[in-house]
């Protein structure tokens, strides 16, 4: 399972600096707008320091981390859904991701320049998202259209998708997000940018931010991470948070091959995990023999923890947790 999060926000906010500092990429930085025409993409090992324990542990040749794609998006302005700046070329590249992370500049600086000639974190949220609101609207009005001609063709499924259309439509043209709507299979096939969870980014220290900016992102049902681009002290919480908004747990495999951390939903029963693995795993899944990591790294070997009895045999309905260490007996 691989992550994408995108990372959007007005012209110089921070984004291509925050893409650089997360991927150590060096990518096309410049003060003024536009700068970015195509999205950078970033691939970032996900940092665990229960992997790397566990590599050391069993001596691995290999150790593979989780990865996420970063997506550096060019700078978004109003006006961007109805083509703005360039701006329908840039919200095409989010469709494609799972989390957005809008970068809100909330530092006054005379030497960097705001696209708005101001700093107001508050007011460029409420521009990027309905710039957002807007082209998902237009691609939900334009579905809506359609859609009597699909229930006529006799699609069953198109009954349902006329139903939750017109509610879409209702809470888009009130200015509102549908995360509510995410799982609608509809929303799923126009990968609406609304649905998708936001984790706010505010540039600048915490004396930076203010309670209405706050107030703001809890109003939104969101989270936010506050740190200063001029470190990295903070990029983990921002990785660590995409992981809980998108409900993301690693378990593990090690052995002297290879250390492994392999991303699933929360949730999933043992014989989906397998299947990440290999997709023959899930179909021809036996049982799982399990035990988490820290009883794993406490006892200091596979061996040690079977002989402690730590080792549990899991089945078909056993839903794995985060940490878990896994070896999959198939078929």
């Amino acid at each position: 399972m691989k992550l994408s999060i995108g990372i959007v926000g007005l012209p110089n906010v921070g984004k291509s600096t925050l893409f650089k500092i997360i991927t150590k990429n060096e990518v096309n930085i410049a003060n003024y707008p536009f700068c970015t025409i195509d999205p950078n993409v970033g691939v970032v090992s996900v940092p665990d320091d229960r992997l790397d324990k566990l590599a050391v542990m069993s001596s691995s040749a290999k150790k593979i981390a989780a990865i996420i794609e970063f997506y550096d998006i060019a700078g978004l302005v109003k006006g961007a859904s109805s083509g703005e700046g360039l701006g329908n070329q840039f919200l095409s590249h989010i469709k494609e991701t799972e989390v957005i992370v809008q970068v809100l500049r909330c530092f006054s600086s005379e030497e960097i320049i705001h696209v708005e000639n101001r700093v107001d974190p508050v007011s460029d949220l409420e521009i990027i998202n309905t710039e957002l609101i807007l082209k998902d609207l237009d691609v939900v009005t334009k579905r809506f259209a359609k859609i009597d001609a699909e229930i006529k063709s006799g699609n069953k499924q198109a009954i349902k998708n006329k139903e939750v259309l017109a509610k879409l439509k209702e809470i888009l043209e009130k200015g509102e997000l549908i995360s509510d709507f995410k799982d609608e299979i509809i929303v799923k096939e126009l990968q609406l940018l609304t649905a998708k969870k936001q984790i706010y980014f505010l540039n600048g220290k915490s004396e930076d931010v203010s309670d209405a900016l706050k107030q703001k992102i809890a109003s939104l049902n969101s989270t936010y991470v506050v740190s200063d681009l001029g470190t990295v002290e903070n990029i983990p919480e921002l990785i660590k948070k995409a992981y809980e908004v998108l409900d993301l747990i690693s378990f593990f495999t090690t052995g002297e091959e290879e250390t492994r951390a392999w991303t699933i939903k929360k949730g999933w029963k043992a014989p989906q995990a397998s299947g990440v693995i290999h997709t023959d795993f899930e179909k021809k899944f036996i049982r799982a023999e399990v035990v988490s990591t820290n009883k794993l790294l406490e006892c200091g070997s596979w061996v040690k923890a079977k002989e402690k009895g730590l080792i549990r045999i899991e089945g078909k309905e056993y839903e794995v947790k985060d940490g878990d260490v896994l070896v999959v007996r198939h078929s």
